[in-house]
């Protein structure tokens, strides 16, 4: 199949140390052009692939200072798209809703993963407007707040099997990663790793708009002797971090609506200890993969029970739901069914679709000495 991949420009592809989903889409695009598959990425020019790779702006908005020009970018993204639209099977979106105006007035085979929450009050109004969307999920959970959305399936994340390296053996911290942010839980986290009695290890990142909720509630816990600071990393050290780790923290408190960092500790063999929101129910197989808890003392007395979970059970549990192989072959299903099904005219077909305007349709009125200065210029 010949595929565009269109990925957010907030971050490379993949990135060099945070972010889940542009980290996925490196992986989908990787493994597809792996199968044989003509790929297209639409990314950063700071992005590396085998696939072939355009970009709209030359390094991502993070990289680039969170580039003043991201808005002139992502409409340039989407230029370039829809210039080539014919060239492609289909056209496979991660950038939330921003294409769908372009997707009802020039149809193309497309599809759009929602890797967002979706239980924000503004959400309705804008999936209400373009329903007939062919969207997926990446948990049954996300779909809650909006159930009749045209759902094409759910799609778990997958990983390479040999991104991250099995150790059998548990170390002697706790480990948390992700962002420092109220939903993530870190303050709760350190009080767990405080009443159990052992060292936790941070790996984050802190973003601008959390940096106040970082400074009151976070930086004064940060001075305890048993807490260490790592910031953020990537590759082998992110491996090391979570391999040697006894078990990883994840104590959120938000529908969280995958949780990457759960399947990265399971490919580690490294248990989790998670509260039970959004996703979580879903990823984890309780007792197998760690323990699904509901406070800090649950997360404590778990805690004192994970030495008797099988390390290589929870490995055996990511190879088994989680990989990229696995992920792949759930996406090519949903491409080829919508090949068959040739749903390009889908949206454009509703009621209140938007029909381009040309040249021939336009309304006649008498052209004003303006508009001939204008036109001659």
């Amino acid at each position: 199949m010949r595929i565009a991949q269109v990925s957010p420009l907030y971050e490379s592809v993949p990135p060099k140390n945070y972010g889940g989903t542009e980290r996925i889409v490196s992986y989908l695009t990787e493994e597809l052009v792996a199968q044989g598959h003509e790929v297209t990425l639409f990314a950063s020019g700071d992005s590396r692939t085998k696939a072939r790779l355009i970009s709209p702006c030359p390094r991502s908005f993070r990289s680039d200072g969170n580039s003043p020009g991201s808005v002139a970018y992502s409409l340039l993204l989407l230029e370039q798209v829809f210039r080539q639209a014919t060239d492609f099977d289909l056209i496979h979106f991660h950038i939330d809703c921003l294409h769908f105006p372009f997707c009802r007035r020039e149809p193309c085979r497309q599809l759009t993963t929602l890797h967002g929450r979706l239980d924000l009050p503004h959400l309705p109004p804008l999936f209400r407007e373009y329903a007939g969307m062919p969207v997926v999920s990446i948990s049954d959970s996300q779909r809650q707040p909006l159930p009749d959305l045209n759902w094409q399936g759910t799609v778990y994340h997958g990983l390479p099997k040999n991104l991250h390296t099995f150790r059998p053996n548990p170390g002697d911290y706790l480990a948390f990663l992700g962002r420092i942010c109220p939903e993530k839980g870190l303050d709760r986290a350190i009080k767990i790793a405080e009443r159990f009695g052992m060292k936790i290890k941070i790996a984050a990142k802190i973003d601008d708009a959390d940096s106040e909720y970082y400074e009151s509630k976070i930086k004064p816990m940060m001075n305890r002797p048993d807490v260490e600071f790592l910031g953020e990393i990537g590759g082998k050290a992110k491996d090391d971090f979570l391999g040697r780790a006894y078990a990883l923290l994840f104590p959120i408190d938000w529908p969280e609506p995958f949780g990457l960092v759960m399947i990265e500790a399971m490919a580690c063999g490294t248990p989790v200890i998670a509260w039970p929101r959004g996703s979580v129910p879903e990823v984890m197989e309780n007792g197998v993969t760690g323990y699904i808890v509901s406070n800090i003392a649950g997360a404590v007395s778990a805690l004192e029970k994970v030495a008797q979970v099988n390390r290589k059970g929870c490995r055996d549990v990511f190879e088994r739901r989680f990989s990229v192989t696995r992920m792949v072959q759930d996406y090519l299903k949903i491409y080829q069914r919508l090949q068959e099904s040739d749903c390009r005219n889908q949206e454009l077909s509703r009621e209140k679709a938007v029909t381009p305007l040309s040249a021939d349709v336009l309304p006649l009125r008498k052209l004003s000495s303006r508009d001939v200065r204008l036109q001659t210029v």
